[in-house]
């Protein structure tokens, strides 16, 4: 009889679908059907984008969550929360984890792409409520942005005032960009005591042919003309600002921009992928492992550059332990894999995977077992 595997399954979120929690619990009863005697390590991940608060919560025991309203990316009220992670000894008011994702990101819009006028202001507020609670970190994940507003609206909502050219405040979202003029910081709140650190993936500057505009404004809803607009937008904030320095550091262009306002509150850019793999510890549960299942929503290119099943599996491939991935759509190499599923294959259509995710996930576990 073979022995019984250690399997541990570190998926992220198939977006807009399924939480990257629910996806390892799928993955793990398909996986059953084949092999039911091996056992389960689930360690969800996240780049800092949609899933980012799940994994934290799931890492950290004692990890609470304080539910607020904010202002969506639309203008309108959504319900969101924040993490409260437990004190420690350098950290005596404990860390805040905001999540962009669930106050002003794409998903929150629906089908709705509002490219022009999305706004932040509903990630600045739910950082001021981090502040308010008297948190003494702040980890902020930027990922799922639905706006290219240079993340004016979160330093407005942190007491940051942008001006036209009459000095009165400039509209929300990227339109707002093409008047602004000036910046006023003065009642701009001060970090936290142990910083600010954000979790992004994304290395683009602000700015230019692989800025946050031309880049990352298709999928928001920009056109052609609206992408140049917001392109020289971006570049008027970043003069405004006195930051051209700034808009040229790697991850500026994250979540429209965001990366670039957060860099100006003084905040430090870190992987988010390596990050929360650290925090949850998840080489040391690799290192006993027989098998890694990892995943996501589409497997591409990006995927490849540094995405969280990019991270896994490095991972992975490090200690010596065969690595699997199972991802909604598959559009790139997966022949370093030990095995490789992809739902739309499974389901023999896009709208059937995106139907039902966890009954092809279950069916994707359950091919990748007998790899």
């Amino acid at each position: 009889m073979t022995s019984p595997r250690h399997i541990v399954v570190a998926p992220d979120s198939f977006k807009g679908t399924i939480s990257a929690a629910d996806a390892a619990v799928a993955i793990a009863e398909g996986w059953v059907r084949t092999s039911p005697a091996d056992r389960f390590t689930f360690r969800p991940m996240a780049d800092g984008g949609e899933g980012t608060l799940d994994a934290f919560e799931k890492a950290v025991p004692g990890a609470q969550r304080m539910a607020l309203r904010v202002t969506g990316p639309a203008g309108r009220p959504v319900t969101s929360s924040w993490l409260k992670l437990p004190p420690t000894g350098e950290l005596p008011g404990g860390t805040g984890v905001v999540e962009l994702a669930n106050t002003s990101g794409i998903e929150l819009l629906g089908d709705e792409r509002r490219g022009t006028d999305a706004s932040t202001l509903g990630l600045g507020q739910a950082i001021a409520a981090a502040l308010a609670a008297g948190v003494s970190r702040i980890v902020v994940g930027i990922g799922s942005s639905a706006s290219t507003d240079g993340g004016i609206g979160m330093l407005t909502a942190l007491g940051a005032r942008f001006l036209n050219d009459f000095e009165a405040s400039i509209a929300p979202g990227a339109v707002g960009l093409d008047e602004v003029h000036s910046a006023d910081l003065t009642a701009l709140k001060p970090l936290p005591a142990g910083g600010v650190t954000v979790l992004s993936d994304v290395t683009n500057p602000l700015t230019g042919p692989e800025g946050a505009a031309r880049i990352f404004g298709p999928q928001k809803g920009l056109d052609d003309e609206q992408i140049e607009r917001a392109d020289a937008g971006l570049g008027r904030l970043a003069a405004a600002l006195d930051a051209a320095e700034l808009a040229e550091r790697p991850g500026a262009g994250a979540a429209g921009g965001t990366g670039f306002g957060l860099l100006v509150w003084g905040a430090q850019l870190v992987p988010g992928s390596a990050a929360i793999a650290d925090l949850t510890g998840l080489a040391d549960d690799i290192a006993s492992a027989d098998v890694v299942v990892t995943g996501e929503g589409r497997y591409d290119g990006q995927s490849a550059a540094g995405k969280a099943p990019a991270h896994v599996a490095q991972l992975a491939r490090s200690a010596g332990v065969a690595v699997q991935i199972v991802a909604g759509a598959i559009d790139a190499d997966t022949s370093s894999f030990a095995g490789a599923a992809s739902l739309t294959e499974l389901a023999g259509s896009v709208d059937q995977a995106l139907a039902d995710p966890a009954r092809y996930l279950r069916d994707a576990g359950e091919r990748l077992a007998a790899a």
